[in-house]
């Protein structure tokens, strides 16, 4: 048995040549890549590292006790293993914290009473005591059929969404791996040329919107006790559960792009659920049939204002070359998760790959000749702000770092890109947020240098069916925070596996779902890259410019404008949250939908 594992691992090892493009030296000897990947497939800690971070410490919202937790504990496990100045390291004020404290829902439907499956969105105010309450829901279409509603939502409990139908998902598989054919077309992609002006909003879509606004402003003005929805995309017992909306802005009226539900100054809001869409559907006929309906909800949160920053994890292997060894290579993924589940597939398998990934260097002796630092961020779910804040402190400001200022790249403004010393300095950085799905290739973000490089560093895992190099970007994580600066960063293509079907954002999202042995190769594949960057004589070439949106990319559009932000998610392109494709009503309540653009199409213009 010896002697097999030894001939395997040698032809493992002269799979592994990297390559000698683009000026570099081959980036690592075959025998420190064969030990990469003899520790991470043998003797993983992997399993370990994910169940005590969702088990145990739980989920982690952005500035949560439980997010406030893990960075300590991921700072100690880093030290643990040998890594040098770990760090919880703040990277500016995002706001409050919260967390649930105590809920419960019963309805009461003519003679019966019954449990309600439900879930509170984060940020979301108390009830201040159990709240009894008729159930209305407003089944109107216009603003003539908002008026009978006048006057009758004050205390109530109101269903603020129609009913959504799950039929057309019974007979569709939930998980998937990636088809031939769809990592084939993947390979194909060509870089993508200019968006094409979109269309002015019709006066319907206008109207449309209008009436929304009312309607929404109604359930405020009139002082609604609770706000329930049935989230999107999921259904079978899952609750897709984000963030609390706060009261909305008119059509047409700039919104402010660094107010979030969690802001100091937020203005308040109403308690809001979000209900099995099987138990809301239920509700909406009955109240529909004239079966009176009541409900009592108990809810009880806590909020943190002690301290209002965020923070990230950050640790370093040192590099052992005396001239490359101020030079950076990073690997990172985001700490913090929504609230329902444990926050496993996103984002506690990212953050279990890219720690085992740098455990895999250290644990096999290796001596990189690049310092490679791991980044855990945070805020990354309220629009990337742990990797934009830690970007912005070491590397480079959108022109003076504020929110108004990086915006303005989506405005039609032309702010400076202010490099600081350490953005030469910058190798490379590889980020991992798609789910328990094993790596099945890399997307080059535009930068076509690349492809044999990467084409050869994966070359070795052809029997993991992981070659794919696709020109594409993606969107929607944190490797976009460093690419909008001009450094190289990058996202994996994973398999879906259930990851939006299922776990992405809801209560499913916990450590039953995670993929043993996806975990371990991720993980291998995750340690090469890095260890590869941080080994040949140059570092990775760059796009010629940073790949950030301007107005003339994506002509049509105000950003300015509220109106124009629902124009822009509903315009049919292409979006990505946590690097998976999302539609623009999925985007978080929050989020800014530019971030999200998953094609960002702007490398046509080099």
């Amino acid at each position: 048995m010896f002697q097999k594992k030894v001939i395997a691992l040698s032809i493992f090892a002269s799979l592994i040549m990297p390559i000698l493009a683009v000026g570099q030296q081959p980036a690592a000897a075959p025998d420190a890549l064969a030990k990469l990947k003899d520790e991470g497939m043998n003797r993983s800690q992997a399993m370990a590292t994910i169940r005590y971070l969702t088990d145990v410490i739980g989920p982690r919202l952005t500035n949560s006790p439980g997010q406030k937790r893990a960075n300590q504990w991921t700072k100690t496990q880093l030290e643990k293993w040998g890594q040098t100045n770990a760090k919880v390291d703040p990277w500016g004020e995002f706001g409050r914290g919260w967390e649930l404290k105590k809920f419960s829902a019963l309805v009461t439907a003519g003679e019966q009473t019954t449990a309600f499956r439900a879930y509170p969105k984060a940020w979301s105010p108390s009830t201040n005591g159990p709240v009894t309450a008729d159930v209305v829901y407003i089944d109107a279409t216009d603003e003539a059929g908002l008026e009978k509603y006048k006057g009758k939502l004050k205390g109530a409990i109101v269903l603020t969404a129609p009913e959504r139908a799950v039929t057309e998902n019974i007979f569709k598989p939930t998980a998937s791996r990636q088809t031939d054919e769809a990592l084939t077309a993947m390979e194909n992609a060509k870089p993508a040329g200019p968006q094409q002006p979109q269309p002015a909003p019709t006066e319907q879509q206008k109207a449309a919107q209008m009436f929304n606004y009312k309607k929404t402003k109604m359930y405020f003005d009139e002082g609604a006790a609770v706000l329930i929805d049935s989230g999107f995309g999921v259904d079978a017992g899952t609750i897709r559960v984000m963030g609390a909306s706060l009261p909305p802005n008119a059509p047409g009226t700039p919104p402010n792009f660094g107010l979030r539900v969690a802001s100091k100054n937020a203005p308040a809001t109403i308690p809001q659920l979000v209900a099995e869409v099987e138990q809301y559907n239920r509700l909406v006929r009955l109240i529909k049939q004239g079966v009176p309906v009541k409900m009592t909800v108990d809810l009880q949160t806590q909020f943190y204002d002690d301290d209002l920053q965020g923070y990230n994890t950050i640790a370093e292997i040192p590099g052992s070359d005396p001239a490359l060894k101020d030079e950076i290579v990073m690997v990172g993924a985001h700490l913090d998760s929504w609230h329902a589940g444990t926050g496993a597939t996103d984002n506690g398998a990212g953050t279990t790959v890219v720690m085992e990934a740098v455990r895999l260097i250290q644990a096999s002796g290796l001596k990189p000749r690049r310092t490679i630092r791991i980044g855990l961020w945070t805020g990354e779910e309220q629009g990337l702000l742990g990797s934009r804040g830690y970007v912005a402190k070491n590397f480079a400001t959108v022109g003076d770092g504020s929110d108004s200022a990086f915006f303005s790249l989506f405005t039609g403004g032309k702010p400076a890109i202010n490099k600081k010393a350490e953005h030469e300095k910058f190798a490379a950085y590889y980020n991992l947020d798609n789910g328990t799905g094993q790596i099945r290739g890399i997307y080059l973000q535009g930068n076509e240098q690349l492809r044999s490089t990467f084409k050869d560093w994966l070359t070795p895992f052809k029997d993991w069916s992981a070659t794919t190099v696709t020109i594409s970007d993606t969107g929607g994580t944190d490797h976009q925070s460093f690419d909008y600066v001009g450094l190289p960063g990058f996202q994996f293509i994973q398999d879906p596996i259930e990851y939006f079907t299922r776990s992405w954002h809801t209560t499913q999202d916990v450590a039953d779902r995670i993929l043993e042995e996806d975990l371990k190769r991720s993980s291998v594949i995750m340690a090469v890259f890095a260890y590869n960057s941080a080994m040949t004589d140059e570092k990775l070439p760059r796009k010629s410019s940073p790949a950030a949106l301007s107005a003339s990319l994506l002509p049509g559009f105000d950003f300015r404008t509220e109106l124009d932000e629902i124009r822009f998610r509903n315009s049919g392109l292409g979006f990505a949250i946590c690097g998976h494709e999302v539609e623009g009503r999925e985007i978080p309540t929050g989020f800014p939908s530019i971030l999200a653009i998953a094609d960002h199409r702007s490398h046509a213009a080099e």
